[in-house]
């Protein structure tokens, strides 16, 4: 077997990388390169089992935001009760872009309010466990990311250009 030196790069002794698109990221507060997990099935048909009738799928997604769900949780829904295994296959949108053509919008990205919630968490956390210094570079690395995540959205327009993340506000945010 022959093998094209060019294919690989050189990154430390005895290492190497390949270097045409099979790059591994990288975690971002770990030294783990988080390669295994899940992945949806590629498919470009809906299973002839599922629902498929737009109206229907819409009327569930509103009635499931009405209950208080999140995008996620409504996703996951659909699939395990209404036999929806893929909502944007099955309607050409995604959730959030069927709740806000309807006009429901967040005050917050489902993904920062996340990190908002586990801030909170072990802000609470940290207030009983006064000495949890593990948990205390937790909070550090997690508020890190709503920084960072923040700026995309000032930058995208999806997050007001004077919001700023406060510790002490963050309470009021979260309920």
């Amino acid at each position: 077997m022959m093998t094209c030196p060019s294919l690989y790069v050189v990154v430390k002794e005895g290492e190497q990388v390949a270097a045409h698109g099979d790059s591994i990221m990288s975690r971002m507060h770990s030294g783990g390169k988080g390669s295994s997990g899940s992945s949806k099935p590629t498919s470009k048909d809906l299973p002839v089992w599922s629902e498929t009738d737009k109206k229907v799928i819409e009327g569930h997604i509103l009635d499931l935001n009405n209950e208080g769900h999140s995008n996620a949780m409504i996703g996951t829904i659909l699939r395990d009760k209404f036999a929806v295994p893929d909502v944007r296959l099955a309607t050409g949108e995604r959730i959030s872009q069927i709740l806000s053509r309807n006009g429901i919008t967040p005050n917050y990205p489902e993904d920062m309010m996340n990190l908002m919630r586990r801030a909170q968490g072990l802000i609470d956390h940290l207030n009983n466990n006064s000495k949890d210094k593990h948990n205390r570079r937790q909070l550090e690395l997690c508020e890190s990311k709503i920084r960072r995540l923040s700026r995309y959205y000032k930058d995208s327009g999806k997050l007001d250009a004077e919001w700023q993340y406060k510790r002490d506000q963050l309470r009021l945010i979260v309920e």
